[in-house]
Parts: structure tokens; C-alpha cells; sequence
């Protein structure tokens, strides 16, 4: 399987050349990065032509590689992953392209795989990647007045503000966190026979 992906590989390159900044065959499955600023042309080819025919987007996730590999990282910290299907030819692609650390701005697949719709709408809303050209780019599943990205790596567990139902307003309002920061004592189970032996020999 994977010289079947690797030659997949051998083809984007030569078909792409610079647009493509890296390639690799990682758990069976080919994996391209992509230049930021190439990332329509080369979208658009991969659904269009027959060689590649990548007609379906399967998903679409953002990255936080802050403290990927215990802080060793040291490229981009945000990047977004793209998930493709060719029906065609029987083969899967990953998609990967970086957006800057401050504001990481991504140009929208929406109008060549219109499943991205959501799927960008919910890395926006967990991670703060803007899509550029996206139709409706709001939350999708955190509340309106939620501040902040949920998952980057830096975001608080607690959050940043808090909301409830005042009785005498008569509406949901919002305030500052108030629950104390606390830290639990991880529960160590082990699957060791010792502790089932036992538990049999007592019932």
C-alpha cells in the first residue's frame, strides 16, 4: 500500500512542484503540504482532473501545534488539515496548510467542496482560523457571546466568562468565571491480575 501511495506522491509533485512544500506517506495514507497561497489552484485541480478526481472533502479539522511533540515544534503553531476521497481511483489524500501564528487567515473550499461549509465554521469557531471567502463564517457550536477559542492550547479550562439566567433581568447574562481553579488527582486504573484475583477470592 504504501508504494501504491507513493507514487501518488511522485505524481502531485511533478504535477504541482513548488505549490507542494512537503510530501510524505504516513500511516498508509499520502500527506502533502501546501503553500498557503496555492491552496485554490491546487483544490480546484485536485477535485477537476482525472488524474486525481479527489471529488469528495471527507473532513476538515484545525491544528494547534503549540505544544505538539512537548513543545518542540518550531514551524507555524495553526494549520488546517483537509481529509479527501477519490471514488474514482480508490485513494485517500491528506491536505495540510499553514496559516500564521497571530491570525491565521486560510482561503475557504467552500466553492470547490461544498462540505467545508461547517467543517470551516467549526475550526474557526475551536481554533480562530479565518477562512477567507467563506459565505456565512460565524460559531457554529459555542453561544454567541462565548469568548475565545476553545481549543487552542493556551485557552483556560475554566474559560474566560460565564453565563446564567438572572431572575430580576429576566434574560441569560454573561459574566466573569467564578468557579475556583482547582486540580484533580488523576484515578490510576490497572489492568493488573493481582486486583481481579483478589476481588475473586473475597466474593
Amino acid at each position: 500500500m504504501s508504494e501504491y501511495y507513493q507514487n501518488l506522491i511522485e505524481k502531485l509533485n511533478t504535477r504541482f512542484g513548488d505549490a507542494i512544500t512537503g510530501s510524505s506517506v504516513q500511516f498508509g495514507e499520502a500527506n502533502i503540504v501546501v503553500d498557503r497561497e496555492q491552496l485554490q489552484p491546487l483544490a480546484k485541480a485536485l477535485r477537476d482532473e482525472a488524474d486525481f478526481a479527489f471529488e469528495e472533502l471527507i473532513d476538515l479539522a484545525g491544528v494547534d501545534y503549540s505544544e505538539y511533540g512537548d513543545g518542540a515544534w518550531q514551524g507555524p503553531r495553526f494549520a488546517v488539515t483537509y481529509h479527501l476521497l477519490s471514488i474514482k481511483h480508490n485513494q485517500r489524500l491528506r491536505v495540510r496548510v499553514f496559516g500564521d501564528d497571530d491570525l491565521p487567515v486560510v482561503d475557504s473550499v467552500v466553492n470547490i467542496w461544498a462540505a467545508a461549509d461547517w467543517y470551516e465554521r467549526e475550526a474557526f469557531d475551536l481554533f480562530g482560523i479565518v477562512f477567507d471567502g467563506h459565505p456565512d463564517l460565524r460559531r457554529i457550536l459555542t453561544d454567541y457571546g462565548f469568548i475565545g477559542h476553545p481549543f487552542r492550547k493556551d485557552f483556560p479550562l475554566i474559560g474566560h466568562v460565564e453565563m446564567r439566567y438572572d431572575p430580576e433581568k429576566r434574560r441569560v447574562i454573561y459574566q466573569p468565571v467564578t468557579i475556583e481553579p482547582r486540580v484533580n488527582q488523576v484515578r490510576v486504573v490497572r489492568d493488573d491480575h493481582r486486583y481481579s484475583d483478589r476481588a475473586t477470592e473475597e466474593n
